[in-house]
């Protein structure tokens, strides 16, 4: 009897054992993307002249609100500058949603340490007791990635955000990314929320993502992925890789939008420049999968919105091992003023 005992503690140790090996020493993988190959450039449609479309290549229109011509402040002797109201969709920000803890999936794969002592969550770990088996959580990065500029695509440069690659935000140094009762400070409003009446609404915006346009009121959902609240990654229905990296990635996007380290770019308040708002607008970014598959196969757009279904535009994009940790670029909608 002690020795059946023995052997059962035994086996339970070396199980336990296993699962800290295989969740610490997950290996960091992504890639760099190419930006011929990989990126779709056709994310970039539709194009607006003066609030009327000049291309949009099949895609949905978000309205672009205000006069067709603009007048922007400008350095001296000129001191004022007219132009036309342009919008278009700028491949400006890369994410990363990896189950690695500083992994950088989007820059080749490029483990930047442990942390320096620092306890941070890894993917799986349950940081509530609330959370059920079919949950994950997952850590993500913010790029400042304007491909446009980089390349000196031939448009206006007051309409580029200019500058290079930089990483701008690490979940894994953010206390508010692994608790949900804190990450509450910044999005108070979560409880109203909370109840199956409204989560039910969400439906709504699920087919409206997936099908012309998400729902901007509808600020509560993500779409077919999920709750958007709470602002961290813990993902409460892990139906799959991708569709649980695209909420994370679309809660990471609100997030940094409530903490003002996203401007607004898209509104015609924002033609001579971007401004602070703590409220995203949905349709104000369309999304792509650069890792582990690149989404290039136009059938029938090689991105979506934010909230799409990923039972079409997931399928496919995931694989054991090295295909387990997602990037995505994020073409944000720009309106400026056009010489």
């Amino acid at each position: 009897m002690l020795k059946a005992i023995r052997n059962v503690l035994c086996a339970a140790a070396c199980t336990a054992a296993a699962v800290v090996w295989a969740e610490d020493g997950t290996t960091c993988v992504g890639k760099f993307p190419n930006p011929v190959s990989d990126i779709c450039w056709s994310c970039m449609y539709p194009i607006t002249v003066g609030g009327v479309p000049f291309r949009a290549d099949g895609q949905d229109i978000p309205g672009d609100n205000g006069s067709p011509e603009c007048i922007c402040p400008a350095p001296p002797p000129v001191f004022e500058r007219v132009g036309v109201t342009t919008g278009f969709f700028e491949p400006a920000r890369t994410v990363d949603v990896t189950r690695k803890p500083f992994c950088l999936v989007g820059l080749g794969g490029i483990d930047v340490g442990g942390g320096g002592g620092m306890k941070v969550p890894h993917h799986g770990r349950q940081g509530r007791d609330t959370h059920g088996s079919d949950g994950s959580f997952y850590q993500a990065h913010w790029y400042a990635n304007p491909l446009a500029y980089i390349l000196e695509m031939v448009l206006d440069a007051v309409c580029m955000e200019s500058g290079g690659i930089d990483l701008i935000y690490l979940t894994e140094v953010d206390p508010l990314w692994n608790n949900d009762e804190l990450t509450n400070i910044l999005n108070f409003e979560s409880a109203l929320f909370s109840n199956p009446i409204v989560q039910a609404t969400c439906a709504i915006d699920c087919v409206a993502a997936s099908t012309f346009l998400p729902v901007p009121a509808f600020f509560w959902c993500a779409g077919c992925n999920g709750p958007m609240f709470p602002l961290d990654g813990f993902v409460p229905a892990h139906i799959g890789g991708v569709q649980a990296a695209s909420l994370v990635s679309q809660r990471l996007t609100h997030k940094l939008q409530r903490e003002l380290v996203e401007w607004t770019f898209h509104t015609y308040a924002a033609v001579c420049g971007p401004f602070p708002n703590p409220f995203i607008d949905k349709v104000a970014f369309k999304q792509q999968i650069l890792y582990p598959v690149p989404q290039t196969a136009k059938a029938p757009y090689c991105c979506n919105w934010q909230g799409n279904t990923t039972v079409f535009t997931g399928a496919g994009k995931e694989y054991p091992y090295e295909g387990e940790d997602f990037s995505f670029m994020l073409y944000r909608k720009r309106v400026c003023c056009v010489l």
